[in-house]
Order: C-alpha cells, then structure tokens, then sequence
C-alpha cells in the first residue's frame, strides 16, 4: 500500500475525457493529495488515450477500468445519458462512485442508481461544487448558527458567459433541456441546501430562447427564471442565462427573519482601475476560473470516503432531490402552470 505523507494513495479511474473530465484529470494528477490519475476510459480511444497520456495514467476501456482491482474508485464525467448505467457498473464491480452532475436524467434512472451503490455497500457522491466554494460554505455555516433566522426570501443565479453570435454558432450542439438538468441544477441544489430541513413543494417555470431564438423549436432555451415555494415558507428563484457578457456570473442570497448571507464573486482580482473614463475591474470568466478550489477540494473530500475516513457530503439523495425540482420546473415550462411536489 502506497502512502503520500501519512495518507493512503487513493488510484482513481476516470471515465470521460472531455472538458470537465480533462479538467478533474489534471486536479487529481497535480492539486488533490495522495491521489493518482491510475487510468482513463472515454467513447472515444483517441481522446482517453491522449489525456491519459499527459499524466501517465493508462488508457482502458469502461470494464476493464471498473473491474481493475487496483483501482480503488471511480470518477464519472461523461455525458449524463450515460451516467445511471456507469454509477451501476461501477457499484456492481464494488467501486466507490464520484458523479458529476446531474447523476441521471429522471428519477426512475436515480433510483436505480442509488439502489446499485446501496446494493454494493459503496459510497456514492456527487459534483454539485459550490458546497465546496469557500464563500458558499460559509453561508451555509452561517445558516446552521441561526445567523439569518428562519429563511424567507432566496435566490441563485447562474449566466453563463457568453456572446450571442457565440451560442448561436454552438447551438445545435447544445442538449435540449440544458438550462434545467446542467445549468440550473446546480441552483437547485444550492437553494435546497441552503434551505436545510425544508422541503420544495411548488415549483413554476418561465423560460425563452431570447439569445439563440432560431433553435427554441431545437429545445434550446437560454433563459429562465424558477420560483420554488418551500414548506417552511421560503420562496425562491432560480434564474440562468448563457450570454453574460462581462463573465461567469455565480451568486447566492438568503434573506431571513434575522439577517441576510449572499454568496458569489464577479471580480478575479481585488484591484480596480481608475482612469479617465471611470473604474474598471477584471471579472472571472469560467466556472474553472471560478470554482477552481472547490473542484479541488470536492475530489479532496471524496478521496477521504474512499479511504473510510468520511461518508459523502453530497450523496445520491442529494441528487435525486436537485433533479425533482428540475423535472419539475421543465413541466411547468411545458405546461405553462405551477407544479406540485409530492
């Protein structure tokens, strides 16, 4: 058994090799302690090949990566059609299982999901990374001490940055129901995290393609605004859009009956410039950019439950909650009504 300063060396198998793949790649190889990029597993050989390449990890396929004995865990960044049936192999081979988000694509996929990793007595955790985000955390400590009193008015917002001659080019790529399933749903979970004991009863959704009009009938929307009633009392909104001009634009609030915690940063640096036309500041321009210690710091947590010394910190509970409130909003967009939560 390998050891890193005291700590076991926890050998992670990575399945998916596109950007956020790459991304946790090279966080697991150089930033997260005692533990090694073992191999790489992807649709495509040539891509695994390449990134496994870069960080002298050995490229597989799916079942012989799940099914190696010396690797202790595996993490999941594919495409989220596919995430239920790799949680599942995973599980059946006794891995432990790092997912990025959303888990599943519907419920019925989730509960299966969750069911293997139980089956299997292995831990399952998710990418929702803003619990990590230092900021966020610390709103959510705040909250656990009474410091705002009981919540009563909420509010995520994700925009991505963004031109609109930009997403139409790319917008034929881009799945339809995104905004829900891979924008907004890092929203949801945050409200509901944030909202702790509470439960999200109606949900009521409108949404538009005002950047890409010309692919709204491809199911691309790039704008909408979710209000989430919960049943102690709170009411939130959840809002995205993908053409922020001026950056990645990530912001919490929580308004409650003894104060207020807001969450989230524009600039990239403290400095601001003065000049003759005003002041100016550098603002952060991707969620690498922005959340880059709490990509770190989440893989960090998650080598700790390999190793037995902690269970997960967002579980497959979690995700199953974060992507009922999604379903949820995407029928009240359909419909055009709120929608209960049973």
């Amino acid at each position: 058994m390998r050891n890193d300063h005291g700590l076991r060396v926890v050998r992670l198998g990575l399945i998916g090799a596109g950007r956020i793949g790459t991304m946790h790649a090279r966080n697991v190889a150089r930033h997260v302690p005692a533990a090694e990029l073992a191999a790489v597993a992807d649709a495509r050989p040539e891509a695994a090949q390449r990134l496994a390449e870069r960080y002298d990890a050995d490229a597989r396929d799916v079942d012989g990566l799940v099914k190696d004995p010396e690797i202790d865990a595996v993490l999941i960044t594919s495409i989220p059609a596919v995430h239920e049936e790799l949680i599942v192999r995973a599980a059946e081979a006794g891995k432990p299982v790092w997912c990025e988000k959303p888990a599943s694509l519907t419920l019925a996929e989730m509960d299966r999901a969750i069911a293997a990793t139980d089956r299997a007595g292995v831990p399952l955790q998710v990418g929702f990374n803003r619990r990590f985000a230092r900021d966020f955390a610390a709103a959510r400590r705040t909250i656990d001490d009474g410091g705002i009193g009981t919540p009563q008015l909420m509010r995520s917002i994700t925009r991505d940055p963004g031109r609109p001659e930009g997403l139409g080019t790319s917008a034929a790529g881009i799945r339809p129901w995104t905004i829900f399933l891979e924008t907004l749903i890092h929203d949801f979970d945050t409200l509901l995290w944030l909202n702790p004991e509470a439960r999200p009863v109606e949900v009521y959704t409108k949404a538009d393609a005002l950047v890409a009009p010309e692919y709204k009938e491809n199911g691309l929307l790039d704008t909408a605004v979710v209000m989430i009633t919960f049943d102690n009392g709170a009411i939130a909104t959840a809002e995205a859009n993908f053409s922020a001009l001026y950056g990645y634009d990530v912001r919490g609030e929580v308004f409650g009956s003894k104060g207020m915690v807001v969450a989230g940063r524009l600039e990239s640096s403290p400095m601001v410039h003065y000049g003759v036309g005003g002041s100016h500041q550098h603002t952060v321009r991707s969620d690498e950019e922005l959340f880059r210690d709490a990509y770190i710091q989440e893989l960090a947590d998650f080598t700790e439950v390999v190793r037995g010394n902690a269970v997960p910190a967002v579980t497959g509970a979690d995700a199953r909650n974060a992507l009922q409130v999604a379903l949820a909003a995407m029928t009240s967009y359909q419909e055009n009504r709120p929608v209960t939560i049973g």
